[in-house]
């Protein structure tokens, strides 16, 4: 199954979820900041992703910018940092069988599929 990790006020996860429904692939739909994702659940996305925790937080968020930036933040303090503000977190992530891409660009998803 497919799953994506979606922001409906994204424009970029509004056009991740639209190439999906146009896919005609069965998949899931979760709004990550109504159904927060546990510290679990981000670390497996970033596993999937194998990708470092700051790869999927968004620097330009007010949250970030106004708690987080500049501070040496380890990985397990990042990690938390989306566990408590998931708006922190890159959108849209669309995670296939073992493999998740960021989409953005939109595209991307399309690798998974």
């Amino acid at each position: 199954m497919i799953t994506i990790y979606h922001n409906p006020r994204c424009r970029k996860s509004r056009e991740g979820l639209a190439l999906l429904e146009n896919s005609g692939k069965e998949f899931e739909v979760i709004r990550y900041l109504e159904d927060t994702p546990s510290k679990e659940t981000i670390e497996r996305i970033l596993k999937l992703l194998n990708v470092k925790p700051i790869a999927l937080i968004r620097k330009n968020e007010a949250i970030w910018k106004a708690h987080y930036k500049g501070k040496a933040l380890n990985d397990e303090e990042i990690v938390q940092a989306m566990v408590d503000h998931p708006k922190l977190m890159e959108r849209p992530v669309v995670i296939h069988q073992d493999k998740a891409v960021i989409g953005r660009p939109k595209e991307r998803i399309e690798d998974i599929l």
